[in-house]
Parts: C-alpha cells; structure tokens; sequence
C-alpha cells in the first residue's frame, strides 16, 4: 500500500517540487490550493497553468482538493478519509509588502490556517512528519543590527563576526524587533508548529527560507526576486530595486534542495525542531550582482529604476546557516549553487 503525502500549496513553487518528490518516491499525494496568489498578486502570480500540469503529469497519483486551509470542517474530511505520512504545509500568504493591504487576511491563512492543519494532523495522522515553512523573517530587522560593511557590489558581515563563515544561526531573536505584518503571522505560526511538537511529542519540523527559488516559480515584483528578475530582463520590463544601493545581499536555495531537506528530515524526524533553510555561503548574491550575471547570461540589458527607501522589514543582508541541519542529516547537501540557480531560471523561467 502507497504511502501519502499531504501537501498544501501544491501548485506553489516549494508544494509543486514537493508533489514531484515525493511522486518519484511513489507517494499518493494529495494536494491542497485554492490559487491565492492570484487574489494576491493579480494574473501573473496565478499557480493555475502549475497545477494544471501537475494533474496531468501524475494523475495516477495526485488527487487535487481546491479548499481554503482556514475552513476546518472542509480540511477536517480530508484527513477523515486519510492516514498521512507526512505533510508538507507551505500554503501561504508570502508577501510582507501585500500583507500591509489585508492583516486579517494575511494573519487567519498563515496563523489560523497552520493551527487548523496542526489540529487536524494531531487528531487523525499524529504518527507522520509534520513540515512547516516558515521564513527569516521571523528574526525581523535583527540581522540589520549586526555589523555590516559596503563594499562594491554588496554589504558584507564583518570578517570578525561568528556569522561571516556560514551565516545566521537558529539562536538569533526573534523577539523585540519590528518584523513585519507577515513576518508576525508567520512567527506565529512557527511557534504554534514548534508547540505541537514539544507539547503534543509530534514530529514537526519549522524550516526557516531564505530565498527559495526555482523555474516554476510564479514570481511577481512583490514576491520571488531572483524569478521576477530573470523575467524582467528577459521581458524588457522595467525592474524596481527598492534601497540599500541594490547591495542587499541574500542567500537562495533551489526547491528541489530543500524538498531535499524535507525528505532527509522525514527518515528521522525531530520533535519541535527548527533550521535556518537557505542558499548559505554556497549560494548567495546581491541585486548588483544578480543583475550582472543575468545580462551576461542573457546578453541583454536590464531596465531598472531606484528608489531610495527600502521595503519595511526588509533585510540588508541574510545568509542561513545551515550548519545545523547539515550535522543532524549529513546525507544532505546543496546539489545547486547560485550560478547553477541562475542558468537554470534563465533557461527555463515561467513567463
């Protein structure tokens, strides 16, 4: 008998690698999405051309639920039908810029959405692995307060500081300090998942994105950078940096590693435990040098405006250490580094 995966957000950019994975390991999945992102972002955020394709590529194995993960008593006949064993939970509202538009919003699908898939997974699949996605920016601006210096192209950790061999750590504090609207819901939900664990003795996980990134990526100005970047350049269209110079540097993990990082996590799971999940020292970049690298591969120009006040809660600069991780699971490692990242986007991005 197959075993199943439950995934939310399975037409997104980390639940439609997840439905992939997982498929390959002859999992029975079951995905959840109600294609918010358009609702967010307008038509070109729209997960529906994604979803359409994964139905069509594993239709022996995927079943499709078009539900809202904040309506309990639709979620609750899901897992009535079904014993999980494991459950991918990256639906989302993924924009600290939009979450200023809604708060309710933005705060019932990231907090009370993520409490109604925890319920239901304690009630009825309490013996599989249970994944969140949270975010760093759940440290909010504390990574603006560390020592940083200007250089050319980019700001960099000062050489002396612990950080600047493999980045940010799990012990940064997330307490204190102005997050965001959406940095807080998710907070709050990263909490609420790490709750269940240590309380309830479930196992779940919380993995703290960086930049995640890939081709399928439904990327939109105010969410998915490197994406939207690629497509800007690639389309002609005119690209926005926001502060700092362009020089905000941040680390970027393709989804297939850190699917990767789900899976390793899943063989032996850890009650309540949290990871730093990013490109690390091995893949990270600035806008200034995104922005080189992606004319040269392209041969084209980009067309770019600057405007001098950055976005709220955004980071200067933030690379994941994930040290940790990689101590607990030593099977796992980066199989792209952000040159492999970047080749692949601009080949392969969706338009």
């Amino acid at each position: 008998m197959s075993k199943k995966a439950l995934i939310t957000g399975s037409a997104g950019l980390i639940g439609s690698e997840s439905v992939k994975f997982f498929a390959q390991k002859d999992y029975q999945i079951f995905g959840i999405d109600n294609n918010m992102r358009e609702y967010f972002f307008g038509p070109e955020g729209s997960t529906k051309w994604n979803n359409e394709m994964l139905s069509q590529k594993y239709h022996k194995q995927y079943t499709f639920y078009n539900k809202d993960i904040r309506n309990n008593e639709d979620i609750e006949k899901i897992f009535k039908k079904n014993k999980f064993d494991i459950i991918i939970h990256t639906a989302a509202q993924p924009s600290h810029d939009w979450a200023i538009k809604e708060p309710i919003t933005d705060f019932t699908i990231n907090a009370l959405g993520t409490l109604v898939m925890l319920e239901n997974y304690r009630k009825y699949s309490p013996n599989a692995t249970f994944i969140f996605t949270s975010t760093n920016k759940v440290y909010g601006d504390n990574p603006n307060k560390l020592p940083l210096v200007e250089l050319e192209k980019r700001y960099e950790i000062d050489q002396k500081h612990p950080y600047f061999k493999n980045g940010i750590d799990e012990n940064m504090s997330i307490d204190n300090t102005k997050h965001s609207i959406f940095g807080v819901s998710k907070s709050s939900a990263d909490l609420m998942v790490q709750e269940y664990g240590k309380y309830f003795g479930l196992n779940t996980g919380v993995f703290r994105g960086g930049c995640l990134t890939g081709p399928n990526h439904s990327s939109t100005q105010l969410h998915g950078f490197l994406a939207y970047l690629v497509k800007c350049i690639k389309t002609g269209t005119e690209y926005t940096i926001f502060g700092y110079k362009g020089k905000q540097v941040r680390d970027n993990i393709h989804c297939n590693d850190l699917v990767n990082m789900f899976w390793n996590y899943h063989q032996h799971p850890k009650q309540g435990e949290v990871y730093n999940a990013g490109g690390s020292r091995n893949s990270n970049i600035s806008m200034l040098e995104a922005i080189e690298k992606i004319e040269k591969i392209l041969n084209k120009k980009t067309k770019y405006k600057y405007i001098d006040t950055n976005r709220i809660g955004d980071h200067i600069w933030y690379i994941s250490d994930v040290s940790k991780f990689k101590k607990q699971y030593p099977k796992w490692n980066f199989s792209y580094n952000i040159d492999d990242i970047l080749q692949e986007l601009c080949q392969q991005i969706h338009i």
